[in-house]
């Protein structure tokens, strides 16, 4: 894959967190990277490190290590590396709010707010303008244009998924994080929602990161892979490596 489709990348990456149980976990990932309008998909079991990876990815989890990581926008290639190093917290929280999307397993949708108002949350926050005609259109090819003035209560859980997700594209990311964004809904309409989810982010040029558990459901999507190989040393600390496991 040529370099300049690359939107994120990083190289030599540790991670540690302490479980509930008092072990200790460390992922370690030697490279890593994503590509505009690409899906990639993260697949292991309860356990491996999904999560770890896509909290570090969204730059909320610190490294204990880490040679590079940059993400790039045009020709500007943002050093997150650099961030962590310098402890330059603010500047991170910039770069979540305006290059990362996020879609929550459960949705995360806001309850008192309506499908629209959900919606317009992140563009709001970055300040954006004058998008009621995309979120109108958007809205149309996800299957939920006609939810718009709705709670979330009443919806169906799949129409929230949908909801999740183009909330997550509304405020024009580089790249979208989603963790098992289809678990709460049968195998049929998953395979919809995730087909839609990388049909409309293609189109945009975004790039998705997507963790799962379940290969068959992403294996006709999914342009890349990366999967993770656990040890169990006598120490008490759980390591997992993170690895490329084939391109399609």
């Amino acid at each position: 894959m040529p370099a300049e489709s690359q939107v994120l990348k990083l190289e030599g990456a540790r991670i540690v967190r302490k479980r509930q149980s008092g072990t200790t976990f460390e992922l370690l990932v030697s490279e890593f990277f994503v590509c505009s309008g690409q899906m990639t998909c993260v697949v292991g079991e309860s356990g491996c490190g999904k999560s770890t990876l896509l909290d570090f990815l969204a730059l909320v989890l610190r490294p204990k290590e880490l040679v590079s990581f940059n993400i790039k926008r045009g020709d500007e290639a943002i050093d997150i590396a650099s961030m962590w190093s310098n402890g330059k917290d603010g500047k991170l929280a910039w770069v979540r709010r305006h290059f990362i999307g996020y879609v929550l397993q459960t949705g995360g949708l806001l309850p008192f707010l309506t499908v629209r108002e959900n919606l317009m949350l992140p563009a709001r926050l970055k300040g954006m303008k004058g998008q009621a005609s995309k979120l109108e259109s958007m809205a149309s090819k996800m299957g939920i244009g006609s939810f718009l003035q709705a709670k979330p209560s009443t919806l169906s859980g799949g129409q929230r998924q949908r909801v999740a997700i183009l909330r997550a594209m509304m405020h024009d990311p580089l790249i979208i994080l989603a963790d098992e964004p289809t678990a709460a809904v049968d195998r049929k309409r998953a395979l919809k929602i995730i087909e839609d989810f990388r049909s409309l982010a293609a189109r945009q040029g975004t790039a998705i990161v997507m963790v799962t558990h379940d290969q068959e459901l992403v294996k006709d999507v999914a342009d890349r892979w990366y999967s993770f190989k656990l040890d169990y040393p006598d120490d008490g600390i759980i390591l997992s490596r993170c690895f490329e496991i084939g391109v399609e």
